[in-house]
């Protein structure tokens, strides 16, 4: 399983702010820590990787030219960063681009995860799924890549995906719904 690792928030502030005063260094970190989570990112919907590459060398270039002018990112460089990527991505594909089945074989939970959801989603039967989650709108795909397969946050998640934590657990809840229905779960109750 590929599994995103980005530097922690405060972290990622003072690389930014050493960025954006012309620090090439820091810019150096940037694309060190952010370049494989992008790459990867953009993998998902792009079964030539030669492509996925080219794709996220364009965000980079995209920061590099933002830094220099009024729309730099000022904070939140990894939603900055995973926006652009979206952008790029809708630029070339158009809203409709899927995840790339190819590219989903990767992301599927390993089976160490205990969170019940992830649990469901192991267990059954990996092609099942992947067709499954091929069905499912991109979004609702990729709210449960990024919770389930990688492990991320709500606020992470909300981050890259550029919506509210509120937003993302709805998106989630009804990916999981979505999911379970396609899959002939049965579905959960809603819990307050």
């Amino acid at each position: 399983m590929i599994l995103i690792v980005l530097p922690d928030i405060p972290t990622e502030d003072r690389i930014l702010a050493r960025a954006r005063q012309g620090d090439a260094d820091a810019v150096s970190q940037i694309y060190e820590a952010y370049f494989e989570p992008v790459y990867q990112f953009i993998r998902l919907r792009v079964d030539d990787p030669a492509l996925a590459e080219d794709l996220a060398s364009e965000v980079f270039v995209k920061f590099i030219t933002a830094l220099r002018g009024r729309s730099a990112p000022h904070h939140t460089l990894r939603g900055w960063l995973f926006r652009v990527a979206r952008n790029v991505l809708h630029d070339h594909y158009g809203q409709a681009q899927r995840f790339s089945t190819e590219a989903l074989d990767d992301w599927l939970p390993t089976p160490d995860g205990e969170d019940l959801d992830s649990q469901v989603i192991r267990t059954l039967d990996a092609e099942r799924v992947r067709r499954a989650l091929g069905r499912l709108p991109a979004d609702q795909q990729e709210v449960l890549i990024l919770r389930f397969g990688q492990a991320l946050s709500l606020q992470e998640t909300a981050d890259l995906m550029g919506r509210q934590v509120g937003a993302i657990k709805s998106l989630q809840f009804r990916a999981v719904e979505s999911l379970r229905r396609a899959l002939g779960e049965a579905p959960l109750e809603a819990v307050s």
